[in-house]
């Protein structure tokens, strides 16, 4: 590529940050006022959305049937081990 191109492309990348900045400046005024006449507060969190609630219950879901998982896991295990002692026991 040319270089005209290259610094023509760096130039257009630094003018749309500093537009995005400055855009960003003049709106902040603005958004402070409508968060005053809306009632939001930056301080407090919003509630939960659907999504994340159900992400939560999933969450919580998965970790019980892991529980579940490794306990049948274990008791499996166990009674393996026993098999095994009670054959070899019958072997001798």
């Amino acid at each position: 590529m040319s270089k005209h191109f290259e610094d023509a492309r760096y130039y257009l990348g630094r003018a749309a940050e500093h537009a995005k900045a400055g855009v960003k400046e003049e709106l902040e005024p603005i958004e402070g006022r409508v968060k005053d006449l809306v009632g939001i507060d930056d301080e407090t969190e919003p509630e939960p959305s659907r999504l994340d609630r159900l992400q939560a219950d999933l969450k919580k879901l998965e970790e019980r049937a892991e529980g579940e998982a490794r306990e049948a896991v274990a008791s499996a295990r166990e009674r393996v081990a026993e098999y095994r002692g009670h054959d070899a026991a019958e072997s001798e």
